[in-house]
């Protein structure tokens, strides 16, 4: 995985709630085994008519293609459970995810796969939804290190919380088998000490 390095962005809000995994990236376009290309039908029946054509006031067709952050209504990747959901996502471009509400299963998919998720009390949420719609260019700061999620000009400023497992995996690029490796020198002195 890319290492998650601190963010600035715009955000790409879409303002619905309980947005499910097959809205995410629909069940026919699950044949694929490896992550690339699934960014291609992130919402695709949101982003596209039945004729195949852009639906233009969809706020994927319209936003700026680098954001990297998405702002979804409370209880994001509810529904089937679906890695390439987060593949999708982070296949799209998107490195973080804001909602007050994520799936559990959903939240750890995103996060074994380098998608940070950004859990907002409803007040905050509704706070960065308005900053947006006042503003669509505002841009904001996610720090992973220090857990703030924030805007340069002071309107926007809220701590998260991530444990302290998936945070190092996040920083060093690591999946599990590379966290694992990480220890390697502690597990083999435990060993060595405990003659397992």
């Amino acid at each position: 995985m890319e290492k998650f390095n601190n963010i600035l962005s715009k955000a790409t809000p879409i303002h619905i709630e309980n947005i499910d995994t097959d809205q995410i990236i629909p069940a026919r376009f699950l044949k694929a085994v490896s992550r690339e290309g699934f960014g291609d039908n992130l919402f695709r029946d949101w982003r596209y008519d039945n004729m195949n054509n852009p639906i233009e006031d969809f706020i994927l067709n319209r936003a700026d293609k680098t954001n990297k952050i998405l702002v979804a209504g409370r209880n994001f990747g509810c529904g089937s459970s679906r890695e390439h959901a987060a593949w999708a996502i982070y296949d799209f471009g998107f490195r973080v995810v804001v909602s007050s509400f994520f799936a559990d299963i959903f939240n750890n998919n995103a996060l074994n796969n380098g998608l940070l998720t950004i859990k907002l009390n409803e007040k905050s949420l509704s706070k960065v939804f308005e900053l947006i719609r006042e503003n669509e260019k505002i841009e904001f700061n996610v720090d992973l290190e220090n857990q703030v999620f924030f805007t340069n000009n002071g309107s926007f400023n809220e701590s998260f919380s991530i444990n302290s497992f998936n945070k190092t995996c996040l920083i060093n690029g690591y999946d599990s088998i590379d966290y694992l490796n990480s220890k390697k020198d502690s597990i083999l002195q435990f060993e060595k000490l405990n003659k397992l």
